[in-house]
């Protein structure tokens, strides 16, 4: 399994997500997390059987959250670039990428 990274950008989007679902429902932010826990697991164990969403860039997402981890395969690890709400504007997160 394949270490991994988020962008601090990702990890401020992942936190700020968890932070409003929990205001609706302490077990719905804990739900997200855990979701997001298994999302980047996989993404990890198998990075390249995802789709590639915006070459380089793959995403990774599971119901019922509109969420998407935006991620690049690096030789040595997963670089997680975004942790993307699906209504935000496409490629907002390209500016991570140089």
């Amino acid at each position: 399994m394949k270490s991994f990274r988020f962008h601090r950008a990702a990890l401020a989007e992942a936190k700020a997500a968890a932070e409003n679902y929990a205001a609706i429902n302490p077990t719905l932010g804990q739900r997200f997390y855990d979701t997001l826990d298994q999302l980047v697991g996989e993404v990890r164990a198998q990075p390249a059987l995802y789709r590639l969403f915006d070459p380089p860039a793959r995403r990774h997402f599971r119901r019922p959250f509109p969420y998407a981890v935006i991620y690049l395969d690096r030789p040595d690890h997963v670089w997680i670039v975004a942790v993307a709400p699906f209504k935000m504007r496409p490629g907002y997160w390209k500016d991570r990428l140089g």
